[in-house]
């Protein structure tokens, strides 16, 4: 008998691979209580609803403006946050319901 090799799903393998970079898991964190981790921040729409600011992100962060982008670009790629623009910012919002979706999957794969 022979064990068939099995191919993880593609997205699943994104998102791993999008967590496995400390600095984009740290962001999800502070994402998932938006309440708590950008309080300090004047936000110009509801960071529950709508999401958080690219550039309140950036500052908590401490990191280049760019790098902020590259990184939640590649959390958006990833499923993991959804990008809402507010005039000319762009917010970010985790997507719950695909989260709970890929860590089901990852269950199932493991």
């Amino acid at each position: 008998m022979t064990d068939a090799v099995i191919s993880p799903d593609a997205d699943l393998v994104g998102a791993l691979k999008a967590l496995a970079n400390p600095v984009r898991l740290q962001l999800l964190v502070w994402l998932r209580e938006p309440e708590r981790h950008f309080s300090q921040y004047e936000a110009i729409a509801d960071p529950v609803e709508v999401g958080v600011c690219v550039s309140h992100i950036q500052a908590k962060a401490g990191l280049a403006q760019s790098t902020v982008s590259a990184y939640m670009a590649e959390l958006q790629r990833a499923g993991l946050v959804r990008a809402t623009r507010v005039g000319k910012w762009t917010h970010y919002k985790r997507d719950e319901e695909r989260i709970a979706e890929l860590v089901a999957q990852l269950g199932q794969t493991l």
